[in-house]
């Protein structure tokens, strides 16, 4: 039973913590906490256990139990969930090496690949990881380049068009092409390859 694989979601928003269990019970085992504070001080342990923390929470939020985790509980691995308005946030997490972050509202499919790309984690050996990507902007023209860097920095395509003095449109354009020259399904996939790590 000790290592039957767990998950610890971690939201202090009562309905997501109950739709979440009952999702996920019956593949997994799954433990619910209503705060950052209320996992940590029930002592888990690394082991076949992953973690999917809300990024907003009160006192301590997503990113910080993340961080607290790095520190005491290396090797536990975290999965981000997210609102639209918090993906810097997110991707912050992703180069602090959250395995995921989902945005909500999520899928069930996204939802279970993220999780079962946490677990491969755990049995991934340090010598078995998989060597980096090649550097992911050397496919992409000059402009796709500015678009791929921003959008990594979790900017949206509005903010891209006024910073790049183009317009929205043009960014919706060279973001599909980013996205199909590098085979990424989503902005977790782009965060992924500028960071040299493999797609899930």
């Amino acid at each position: 039973m000790a290592h039957e694989p767990t998950v610890c979601v971690v939201d202090d928003d009562a309905d997501i913590r109950d739709s979440l269990q009952i999702l996920l019970a019956r593949r997994y085992r799954v433990q619910t906490f209503e705060s950052a504070k209320a996992f940590l001080d029930a002592g888990v342990k690394a082991g076949s256990t992953c973690v999917l923390a809300d990024i907003r929470m009160p006192e301590m939020d997503g990113l910080a139990l993340q961080r607290e985790i790095n520190r005491t509980i290396p090797g536990l691995p975290v999965i981000i969930m997210t609102g639209h308005g918090d993906v810097p946030m997110a991707v912050q997490a992703m180069k602090e090496g959250a395995v995921e972050f989902l945005e909500k509202p999520f899928e069930r499919a996204a939802l279970l690949a993220a999780i079962e790309s946490a677990f491969s984690r755990l049995k991934a050996s340090p010598a078995a990881a998989p060597a980096a990507e090649p550097v992911a902007r050397r496919a992409l023209t000059e402009r796709e380049k500015d678009v791929f860097d921003l959008l990594v920095e979790g900017h949206q395509n509005k903010t891209i068009a006024h910073k790049l003095g183009i317009s929205t449109r043009t960014v919706e354009v060279h973001r599909a092409r980013v996205m199909d020259k590098l085979g990424a399904r989503s902005l977790a996939d782009l965060v992924r390859l500028s960071l040299g790590r493999p797609r899930t």
